[in-house]
């Protein structure tokens, strides 16, 4: 079962497992303990690549509809199914990631349609495979809060939203990204609240800076992990988190050392590490020197795997001492820009041993307005050559699965 805390607070977890070829195991009945750590409810198994699944960057500003959100105290993890080793291998827990979730301006305008858990509908099931699955949250969930000045894209999403991704398998979200604080600090606020409803554990963002850099901690398959996000993108200093202000963990020059310790801290609580990071210029194929700087900088502070988003397109993956990166998932549930290559997207599968070492999966999807679909045929396939072809050392099988090639 999986069990998560963060600052002393209890979080309800679930589990499973995957990788291509495997078969998942059935579903397990949820259940909670209050105190300490909660124990953790199992999702439903579904597909990976090869299977069948059921069933852009800019966008014009939004508003939000729906209750105000109100302040929760727990926020219990969710269960995932992926294929589980057998019984004579080392325990593994499986882990699923997708790119930037937003659902303000035109996606508003689908889900206020078809229904909150519209964007949902294709990706779900694998988000309930895994042990544990994550997206970066690009949009504050309030309807109230003050527009960020001087910002061409201004976000504003229903706490609805928070429900709707709890219901889809979704486990844990970053915070740590350019949108959060659309709606100034009572936005970032209610965004908590939101969350904490239903509870759905964070990471990336906090009351005040020791929070936003504490991970949360997640328990499951016997394998103790650590969640950390991290943002080098923001529009001005005072998104950052300070002492006895809320905010982003940020990363720039003279913060990026402060992260690199908050890792080092995580290792000594967990036996595998992930950092979720928000980084690199948009619509570029290929990282920024920085971006490489940081990950390799998180991964000799020990963190096992780095998965990263904001550039709206997919970048490649990397492996550095024995560690996988991948350098952004891209535009997962957001509006569709005009440029093709941002409507391509991807679900990261990783299956993780408790020493730290990660096999990965990339399962294509195409973005359409507010709901992403899974590709299949010679269109998946070429996705996962693009990715192959931006990749360092790195070769991509039809099913998706990621190798290290040696040079």
């Amino acid at each position: 079962m999986l069990a998560a805390t963060v600052a002393g607070t209890a979080y309800a977890g679930w589990q499973q497992g995957w990788l291509p070829g495997e078969q998942a195991e059935g579903p397990q009945p949820p259940a909670a303990s209050s105190g300490g750590e909660a124990a953790a409810p199992e999702k439903p198994a579904s597909g990976l690549p090869g299977q069948q699944a059921d069933g852009p960057d800019g966008s014009s500003p939004g508003g939000a509809d729906g209750q105000e959100a109100g302040a929760g105290t727990e926020h219990p993890d969710q269960d995932a199914s992926l294929p589980r080793s057998g019984p004579e291998e080392e325990p593994r827990v499986r882990l699923a990631f997708a790119g930037d979730v937003m659902t303000a301006g035109r996606v508003e305008d689908v889900v206020k349609e078809h229904g909150y858990d519209f964007p949902f509908v294709h990706a779900k099931r694998w988000f309930q495979e895994a042990d544990i699955a994550a997206v970066n949250l690009e949009t504050p969930l309030t309807v109230r809060g003050v527009p960020a000045q001087d910002k061409e894209f201004v976000y504003k999403s229903s706490p609805r939203t928070a429900q709707a991704m709890s219901d889809a398998g979704i486990d844990l979200v970053s915070l740590a990204n350019n949108h959060s604080m659309d709606q100034g600090e009572e936005g970032l606020l209610d965004t908590f609240a939101a969350l904490q409803d239903v509870h759905l554990p964070y990471v990336g963002a906090g009351h005040d800076a020791e929070e936003a850099f504490t991970p949360v901690l997640l328990e499951s398959q016997g394998i103790k992990l650590a969640f950390l996000g991290f943002t080098r993108v923001v529009p001005e200093v005072s998104w950052y988190a300070g002492k006895n202000k809320p905010g982003l963990a940020t990363t720039y020059d003279g913060m990026k050392e402060k992260a690199a310790e908050a890792v080092a801290r995580a290792k000594e609580q967990a036996d595998l590490v992930v950092v979720i990071a928000h980084w690199g210029k948009e619509k570029v194929d290929f990282p920024e020197d920085y971006q490489r700087e940081l990950a390799h900088l998180y991964i000799d502070a020990g963190a096992d795997l780095i998965v990263g988003g904001h550039p709206h397109v997919l970048q490649g993956l990397e492996q550095y001492k024995g560690k996988w990166i991948a350098y952004s998932l891209g535009n997962f549930i957001f509006t569709r820009a005009v440029q093709p290559v941002t409507w391509e997207t991807a679900i990261l599968q990783a299956e993780c041993t408790k020493q730290g070492q990660c096999e990965l999966a990339v399962v294509p999807f195409y973005t359409e307005l507010g709901q992403p679909v899974p590709l299949e045929g010679e269109a998946g396939q070429a996705v996962l050559q693009r990715v192959e072809s931006i990749s360092e050392q790195v070769s991509i099988d039809a099913e998706g699965r990621v190798t290290h090639v040696k040079k």
